[in-house]
């Protein structure tokens, strides 16, 4: 950890991870609370709220890597269909109205939509879409 991170939180420009929260507030004997305000409220961590800090760590540790797996999923997709494509322009087999020409565009045309996926998700624009989609589900629902 930086002394650059920790100007960062102190000004308020950046929060660190909630699993980085958990273990800062074990090692200087502080609640989670007294780190995210700034101030010493206690002597004593509350056992109650390390043990809720702790299940949200978790929650947010099972998230990370559900995400790191779907993208490496999509990352070796592009690879292989990168790889198609490369093949065939090299080897020159895209004649016209050929099967490889096919799935060379095929190849070509998966890198773009999974990188724009990549991008979108990266961005916040996929997370948004979701939240736009479980905030219609649950006014229908109501």
């Amino acid at each position: 950890m930086s002394g650059r991170s920790v100007s960062r939180w102190e000004t308020g420009i950046n929060m660190p991870d909630i699993s980085l929260l958990v273990e800062i507030a074990e090692f200087y004997d502080v609640s989670i609370s007294e780190i995210i305000d700034g101030e010493r409220k206690s002597e004593k961590m509350n056992e109650e709220v390390k043990k809720t800090a702790l299940k949200l760590s978790d929650y947010t540790e099972t998230i990370n890597k559900t995400i790191r797996k779907r993208l490496f999923f999509l990352t070796i997709i592009a690879f292989i269909g990168m790889l198609a494509f490369v093949t065939i322009e090299a080897l020159g087999l895209d004649t016209p109205n050929s099967i490889y020409e096919n799935i060379a565009g095929c190849g070509l045309g998966l890198n773009f939509g999974i990188l724009i996926v990549i991008a979108m998700y990266l961005s916040g624009i996929l997370t948004k879409i979701k939240e736009r989609r479980m905030t219609r589900k649950n006014a229908r629902n109501m």
